[in-house]
């Protein structure tokens, strides 16, 4: 059988979700097997399933569509549909509620360590564990937690366009620095710590592939704009001016709109500094219907 076969026989739906364990996950798995660490292997599982149930059990409450949750060794990753439009206060929520479970997990564990109702070394191994899984998953880089909430963060500041740039920068950034840090140990004559190593590749690769996809998680935001945009002015919400010349480009325009926000762009229209309105969803199904990027905005008018 197949690594990919496996993958797809150890998934199932639970709460209307589809789960799958990541054949990183599954390599893992095998490897535990063979070295005799299949008890803290599930140990693991367990920790790192928690931890997402953290991260569904939030998003359902406040009414969001879960659709798939991966497994992975160090945690996990759920796909949410619509989340670059979702309120970023809800977002930090939903993502801080995943290591949240590790600190209650791993203070149940001390305290039963302490009442005598676990061996010490088990609750040891348990604290360690929620620490090293909650901490490791606090990283500044995606799919981690930390990666989530540093994209949730920045796009309180920078346009959405600029946010997935810069998330994705900085995501690989780290995941070098972590494959740099996998060979420090030979520097003074010890090993080389192969499951950093292979974590890092493993993140370097995915966030390689989030930055060379970042056009069309541009065009998969504006295409649901519109729907935003309705929502807002439903509730009677402020819109955003954004004040450009009318010879800059549409491409460059969309480029600064913000996530959680309705824009009006105000186009300077002629020498004398008149100003022409246009509504942000007349520039994307504009933009999502004829194409041409590089066009003047100005042409919109004519």
């Amino acid at each position: 059988m197949s690594i990919r076969q496996m993958w797809f026989r150890l998934t199932n739906r639970w709460f209307g979700i589809r789960w799958s364990i990541h054949p990183l996950f599954v390599m893992v798995m095998l490897a535990s097997v063979v070295t005799g660490y299949f008890i803290e292997l599930m140990t693991l599982f367990a920790i790192v399933f928690v931890h997402e149930l953290g991260h569904v059990l939030a998003a359902k409450g406040y009414g969001w569509n879960v659709k798939e949750v991966k497994l992975l060794p160090f945690g996990g990753v759920a796909e949410v549909e619509e989340l670059d439009h979702m309120p970023v206060r809800q977002e930090i929520v939903v993502t801080l509620a995943g290591p949240l479970q590790n600190v209650w997990m791993g203070t149940a564990a001390w305290a039963m360590g302490e009442l005598g109702w676990m061996s010490a070394a088990w609750a040891d191994h348990l604290i360690q564990a929620n620490l090293m899984i909650g901490l490791f998953n606090l990283l500044p880089i995606l799919p981690l937690d930390g990666g989530r909430l540093l994209q949730a963060l920045i796009s309180c500041r920078l346009p959405y366009h600029r946010t997935l740039l810069w998330s994705a920068r900085i995501s690989l950034i780290f995941s070098i620095l972590m494959i740099g840090a996998a060979f420090v140990p030979l520097v003074s004559g010890g090993g080389l710590q192969m499951n950093l190593l292979v974590i890092g590749l493993f993140l370097m690769m995915t966030n390689w592939h989030y930055y060379r996809s970042l056009s069309f998680l541009f065009i998969r935001f504006l295409m649901r704009r519109n729907e935003n945009a309705e929502r807002r002015l439903r509730l009677g919400e402020p819109a955003k001016p954004i004040i450009v010349s009318g010879s800059s480009s549409v491409i460059d325009i969309l480029r600064l709109l913000r996530r959680n926000q309705y824009h009006l762009i105000y186009v300077q229209g002629s020498a004398s500094g008149e100003l022409l309105m246009l509504p942000e969803s007349r520039l994307v199904d504009g933009y999502l219907t004829y194409g041409k990027p590089g066009r003047e905005v100005r042409e919109l008018f004519r």
